[in-house]
């Protein structure tokens, strides 16, 4: 492909959006400081994962001081149905529903609902004699939990909590229709019970792990929408709509669709044996029950559905510091927790930590070419987003591909950073 300038004109429905417009030059334009001559090597990229058959389609957003300066929907929002990729198509974001439900428990401890070092037994009974199982000669046996968990555990995902899918405690979750018996471990869509009921039979179970002496990913963010529900009296889809979708604009952020709303789904693929994509079945472990489900489950953990620019919108308000167009949802100290690494090096040994919510970057390379205070975290599908404070970016990349064989989510991000042509910010030592 020729080197050559990126004339695009984005204009969004962002609330407070612009229409920008990047004019053809000989000296590496730029829209903002991304330089659209480079910007444009992205515009190939993601046109190959397309041709290829690697993916059937994506959705990629690029916000700068809030305003958009990429957008692209390339390939298929269903292949089969001849249905092309839009920039309005809806995905299933799975974890990507963590930071809102993280968002919607720190709300209720701004308000003094719920504290921060209170035991979540106190909101879920069940949790209160927590056990752990641990392997010795004879096999596996259970010893009691040294410690109460707490929401702060549940946040940070120390809370030795798992999805059930470790060979000690898989047949015990499995039994309680939890774990290997729940799609992938995290899928509810298909449960016809509160998503209460469900987290009441889970703090039955053994953990993996003694609370805070591990990072575990789990159903930690699951319990919390329980948390939700039961400090504030109000369902958790009801909470997250009230509270902060409908408060930020964020029209398409839903835990199940209407039926005018079917056609803009995207169907879930996965990668086949060759790397190309292979449509995947009804059911768990494929389409889910997004649309025609019993709609009583809302997993906090991983149930939403939502667009590029919805998400994006939700993303910029926590880089305003818990403010979008004068909406405040959060105060900006209790940003600053969840997008400061909390769990030592709990999480990684090599630069990564995790937040009240949020997986953060403490070193430059430990993420790619994130900045140092960038944060961020993806979903099962292959949805994936960064938030780069002293960049002054959001990325958003959409994808429907599970499992997922490619590097598009590494990609997407890197050239959009290589696109960055202003200097970066010199840190102190």
């Amino acid at each position: 492909m020729k080197r050559v300038a990126l004339a695009v004109t984005l204009t969004l429905a962002l609330g407070g959006g612009i229409g920008l417009s990047a004019q053809a030059g000989s000296a590496a334009p730029a829209v903002g400081t991304l330089a659209t001559d480079r910007l444009a090597r992205l515009d190939r990229v993601l046109q190959e994962y397309i041709d290829q058959n690697r993916v059937a389609g994506v959705v990629a957003l690029v916000l700068r001081d809030g305003q958009p300066v990429y957008e692209r929907a390339v390939g298929w929002s269903d292949k089969e149905a001849g249905r092309r990729m839009t920039t309005d198509t809806i995905f299933r974001i799975a974890s990507q529903t963590k930071a809102i439900t993280s968002v919607a428990i720190l709300s209720l401890v701004e308000e003094g609902k719920v504290g921060l070092t209170d035991p979540v037994a106190r909101f879920i009974p069940s949790f209160a004699k927590s056990v752990v199982a641990t392997r010795n000669e004879s096999g596996v046996a259970t010893v009691p939990a040294k410690r109460a968990i707490t929401i702060r555990d549940l946040l940070t995902h120390t809370a030795g909590l798992s999805y059930g899918t470790q060979t000690e405690v898989a047949a015990a979750y499995e039994a309680k229709g939890l774990g290997p018996a729940a799609g992938f471990g995290w899928y509810t869509a298909d449960k016809n019970e509160p998503i209460c009921d469900t987290m009441e039979r889970l703090g039955t179970l053994p953990l993996v792990a003694q609370p805070g002496e591990a990072w575990v990913y789990g159903y930690n963010t699951d319990v919390l929408g329980c948390v939700v529900e039961r400090a504030s009296g109000v369902p958790l889809d009801e909470f997250v709509r009230t509270r902060i979708t409908d408060r930020l604009g964020m029209k398409d952020t839903s835990f199940f669709l209407s039926a005018q709303q079917r056609d803009r789904l995207a169907a879930v693929y996965g990668s086949g044996a060759d790397g190309r994509i292979v449509r995947s079945p009804a059911g768990p472990k494929g389409q889910g029950d997004y649309v025609d489900g019993p709609r009583r489950s809302f997993a906090g953990g991983a149930g939403l559905l939502s667009t590029a620019r919805d998400y994006a919108r939700f993303l910029e308000m926590i880089r305003n510091g818990g403010i979008l167009n004068d909406v405040r949802i959060l105060a900006p100290r209790t940003v600053r927790l969840m997008t400061t690494n909390q769990v030592g090096s709990l999480h990684s040994s090599f630069g990564l930590g995790f937040g009240l919510g949020f997986e953060t970057t403490d070193r430059y390379g430990a993420n790619g070419m994130d900045s140092e205070g960038s944060f961020g975290w993806a979903g099962a599908y292959g949805t994936t987003y960064r938030v780069d404070p002293e960049a002054r970016l959001v990325l958003v990349m959409m994808i429907q591909l599970l499992p997922n064989a490619t590097d598009i989510g590494t990609k997407f991000p890197t050239l959009v950073y290589q696109s960055l042509v202003d200097r970066p910010h010199q840190r102190s030592r």
